[in-house]
């Protein structure tokens, strides 16, 4: 890989035109791309996982119930969740920088909007059906970025690396995440809703920058970091795809029960302040990045990701569990209280350290021409669990309390440890 990496002008260029003919790249350009990936993952999930982390102070100043809550937060993973896949196989047809570059944009400018008109003022309050709406099309336009920046690390990463540099790109959501918990909550109750859109639109503007200045096709010819994995059945068609997809999906639907509600579980359940709320989900996500770097070199060192990920969701099953029956005991004594952001950071960290490892398998199973549309399917039923969770929780709140919240996350993580495929 220390070679410089050329196109072959006589060869016919790619199927996508982000590249011009003759450009030539240094050997440690895949860095650049990696960092493109992680920027650009970071300022998304400082939308998708940050806005959630101001739930308390949303639910003050749109005036929201639990439920509208929910719905709002809701719809902006069924934004995700519709667009992922469409973006994805426009990713395979049209590359990783147009697609990039179109969606980044879009969502900067999206959000720009939403920090001029969709914020609580002292002469009016949007209603829910704004928010929520507003919301769905920020979902929508960052549905874009997964799927390409996979693609993107895959094409120019060899095998030997591939994990490492999955997992690095995979840090970016706990990245943004935990930034976004730490400083969007205390932002929104001191500056306002305007001063949080308008940050998020910042920095998705800035990744889109980084994407046009550094962000190409890899070369068509040569370079074993340009080489991927033989093509294989569409992913659509493809049983073992979807039994990873499936696996992921279920996964997430207890991260994404942290991410959503663990503030106001401990706000409301535990009577935490908003330092130690925002403090416990940036430790969430501070351990996820640490365990996703660790868990992709150790992967590509022992070539075990099947039996690892089959580890992360037993293991994720039994610390929900725990959690569960801390809640109980804690309801009767509540000197126990003080253990609950304890667990909520074990159980949050357990169930996150094993994305770049599935997203691995998963692209190398698709096949070097359906990168895009395998890993877009994957975070379809992704944001299929940051739709449908937080419009879950408050029900399940109405007839099972907070014990019952938890209980259904280990359920869901247990669900998911035999989908998993068993190793070769």
């Amino acid at each position: 890989m220390s070679a410089i990496v050329t196109r072959n002008d006589c060869q016919p260029p790619a199927r996508d035109t982000g590249v011009s003919t003759g450009r030539t790249f240094g050997p440690n350009h895949r860095w650049k791309v990696l960092g493109i990936g992680v920027a650009a993952n970071a300022g998304f999930s400082a939308t998708f996982s940050g806005i959630p982390a101001t739930a308390v102070a949303m639910r003050q100043g749109y005036h929201l119930g639990n439920a509208e809550l929910g719905l709002a937060l809701g719809l902006l993973g069924l934004g995700v969740a519709l667009s992922e896949l469409p973006w994805g196989v426009l990713t395979d047809r049209w590359g990783d920088r147009r697609v990039l570059l179109t969606g980044l944009g879009a969502t900067a400018a999206w959000l720009f909007i939403m920090a001029m008109l969709v914020v609580p003022a002292k002469t009016a309050v949007p209603g829910v059906a704004l928010l929520s709406a507003s919301l769905l099309v920020a979902g929508l336009l960052g549905g874009s970025v997964n799927g390409s920046s996979g693609r993107a690390i895959m094409g120019w990463f060899g095998e030997g690396e591939r994990g490492f540099a999955m997992s690095i790109r995979q840090t970016a959501v706990p990245l943004g995440g935990g930034l976004g918990a730490l400083v969007l909550p205390s932002l929104a109750l001191t500056l306002g809703f305007a001063a949080v859109f308008g940050l998020l639109a910042a920095l998705s503007a800035l990744s889109a920058f980084f994407a046009w200045r550094w962000l190409h096709e890899p070369p068509a010819q040569g370079g074993a970091h340009a080489s991927a994995a033989a093509s294989g059945p569409a992913p659509l068609r493809n049983i073992d795809v979807w039994r990873i997809s499936t696996a992921i999906g279920l996964l997430c639907f207890p991260q994404v029960a942290v991410l959503t509600f663990a503030s106001v579980f401990l706000h409301d359940f535990a009577g935490m302040g908003t330092w130690a709320t925002s403090a416990s989900l940036a430790i969430v996500q501070t351990g996820a990045m640490a365990m996703r770097v660790w868990s992709g070199r150790f992967t590509d060192r022992h070539g075990n990701r099947r039996p690892f990920l089959r580890l992360c969701a037993a293991l994720s099953a039994l610390a929900f569990l725990v959690l569960w029956l801390l809640a109980i005991a804690a309801a009767g004594q509540p000197a126990l209280m003080v253990f609950l952001p304890v667990m909520v950071v074990v159980a949050g960290i357990s169930v996150s350290a094993w994305h770049g490892v599935a997203y691995t398998e998963l692209a190398t199973l698709a096949g070097a021409g359906h990168v895009g549309t395998a890993l877009s399917l994957a975070n379809t039923l992704v944001f299929v669990g940051f739709c449908l969770v937080p419009i879950a929780i408050p029900w399940l709140l109405i007839v099972f309390a907070w014990p019952g919240v938890w209980l259904a996350a280990a359920i869901c993580a247990a669900i998911a440890w035999p989908i998993f495929l068993r190793p070769a």
